[in-house]
């Protein structure tokens, strides 16, 4: 039976920050959902010659992913928003803990295509509940730290990577690999079940920290509809800027090990050096793309300039990145990368906040779902031309030209369909 908000009111039983525990519950599915989704791209040139694939059937590959990930992600943000962020997330972390393991029985690209399709179906869910949960249980003032928090998951996945995958590859065989990295979202759903409840309901939140929470709480609002939200300019404001700016992210995810190990040649344990410092490096820019409006709003600078500078910040600082082809030492191009890497997860947590800054709660994660199906849309389409041009040209120019300028273009579109950052209207 659901607790009452007088019996979570009970000293002897709460604990302090605990808002904060829920989001490291957060950060480890995060870090989990990239490990899953990493294991691939660490193995491919490794598989390439072992399975027997050229890089436009893996574009094909990472394509799946990306389209069954479109397809989750508006289907997950609406699941979530009417069952529930305890249900939703429970359902998607079994389901793509499952297709996680998948390509340890697969033998033709074909095989890994569809485990990674299953396996986009179910991590689509991640970023829609995560949103939906920091919406719940964070003010809005925190709600960009808390994002950019869970965010930096997305690093520490692709740093557990390379730091697991060759010691289970070489020791164990590259089978295991798939297996033993995709029981630990099993383990996680235990905790979630055990730890998870609605803030009103929780047994071990404090009265004070409560009211923390709801403090600055909009009215209760009815689960919007699509047909509401589709019209909203804040909507594509949103939408836009991820169907832009995402594609980049998955660039790097499912493509910079070959780059790296292609470019430089390197193995599995040779690469794990550069790889780990890039993510590394990257964690720095989610937490500080979280912390940068943060510090603005305590200087009493308005919600839309402090989410706008450090947007503009960020998109500032991935422009050197399109030098990386020129550049024939491992470690500046490990620098330029690691900067456009820590640009781009500072962006992220930013971004994320904008539907939780316009919309009501009841809304968040519908508006994250049909924004983060764009996202993958785009990257669908990156996937697919990053194959044909690296198979056709055997260069990389073109992308990062591409990574260069992707967010300077967006965030002039996000100022042109929301310019003030203002709640949306239902009123109309």
């Amino acid at each position: 039976m659901a607790q009452t908000a007088s019996s979570v009111a009970s000293p002897n039983r709460a604990i302090a920050g605990f808002r904060w525990y829920i989001c490291l519950l957060l950060f480890f599915a995060t870090v989990i959902a990239y490990v899953d989704r990493g294991v691939i791209a660490y193995l491919e040139k490794f598989l390439e010659t072992t399975i027997g694939w050229n890089s436009i059937q893996y574009g094909y590959m990472t394509a799946a992913f990306q389209a069954a990930y479109a397809i989750g992600l508006v289907c997950a943000g609406r699941f979530t928003d009417v069952f529930g962020t305890r249900r939703g997330f429970a359902f998607a972390i079994t389901l793509w803990s499952f297709a996680a393991m998948l390509p340890a029985a697969a033998h033709t690209a074909f095989a890994f295509g569809v485990a990674l399709f299953i396996l986009g179906l179910g991590e689509a869910a991640n970023f829609p509940a995560c949103i939906k949960t920091v919406a719940e249980w964070f003010p809005k003032r925190e709600r960009a730290l808390a994002t950019g928090l869970f965010n930096s998951g997305s690093n520490v996945g692709t740093i557990v990577v390379p730091l697991v995958v060759p010691f289970l590859t070489y020791t164990f065989g590259w089978r295991a690999a798939f297996i033993v990295t995709g029981s630990f979202g099993l383990v996680w759903l235990l905790l979630w079940l055990w730890l998870y409840a609605k803030p009103e309901q929780h047994r071990w939140l404090s009265p004070a920290e409560l009211a923390l929470i709801e403090s600055d709480r909009e009215p209760k609002v009815a689960s919007v509809p699509w047909r509401r939200l589709l019209p909203k300019r804040e909507t594509w404001a949103f939408a836009i800027g991820k169907f832009m700016t995402d594609p980049i992210w998955w660039f790097y995810l499912f493509w910079l090990p070959r780059y790296l190990q292609g470019t430089f040649h390197l193995n599995l344990t040779q690469s794990e050096a550069p790889v780990v410092a890039i993510y590394v490096v990257s964690i720095a820019g989610s937490v500080g793309g979280g912390w940068i409006p943060a510090a603005l709003l305590k200087r009493g600078r308005g919600l839309n300039f402090a989410r706008k500078t450090a947007m503009l910040i960020c998109a500032l600082a991935v422009v050197p990145v399109v030098s990386a082809p020129y550049l024939h030492h491992l470690w500046l191009v490990v620098g330029v990368v690691g900067l456009a890497a820590a640009a781009h997860q500072g962006w992220s947590a930013n971004i994320f906040t904008l539907p939780s800054d316009t919309f009501p709660k009841a809304a968040v994660a519908s508006v994250v779902g049909i924004g983060g199906m764009l996202g993958a849309i785009g990257g669908v389409l990156m996937q697919l031309a990053t194959g044909f041009v690296v198979h056709q040209t055997h260069s990389y120019l073109p992308l990062f030209i591409v990574a260069a300028s992707a967010y300077l273009l967006a965030l002039l579109v996000i100022q042109l369909l929301a310019p003030r950052l203002a709640p949306a209207n239902f009123d109309a």
